[in-house]
C-alpha cells in the first residue's frame, strides 16, 4: 500500500489516494501538538508534507507516517482487513 497523491488541506487535514485507487480525507489535528508532532504547530510545516520514498508521508525533520497506518485510518478498516493472513492461525512443525 502506497500513497501517490496528498494535498494539503485547512485545519490539519490531507486529502490521500493510494495506489489501489481509494481516495478520501483524513484529519490529523488531534496529533497535532502531541510529542514529535508540534512540529505542525509552526508556521507552514504541516504543508511541507510530501511523499516519501516507502509511499508514506514525511515532513522536515524526518517526521513520517506509515501509509498502512494511513489507510486503516482513513477507511476505517482493520489490520486483518488489509493483511487477511494475519488472521490465520500458524501451523506448528
Amino acid at each position: 500500500m502506497k500513497i501517490v497523491e496528498v494535498k494539503v488541506l485547512p485545519d490539519f487535514c490531507l486529502h490521500l489516494c493510494f495506489d489501489n485507487g481509494t481516495c478520501g480525507q483524513l484529519n490529523l489535528s488531534s496529533m497535532t501538538g502531541q510529542g514529535v508532532f508540534s512540529a505542525w504547530l509552526e508556521s507552514g510545516v504541516f504543508s511541507q508534507v510530501h511523499i516519501s520514498s516507502d509511499g508514506g508521508l514525511q515532513w522536515p525533520g524526518e517526521l513520517d507516517l506509515c501509509p498502512d497506518a494511513l489507510y486503516l485510518q482513513m477507511t476505517g478498516k482493520t489490520p486483518s482487513d488489509l493483511f487477511p493472513s494475519l488472521s490465520t492461525p500458524l501451523a506448528h512443525a
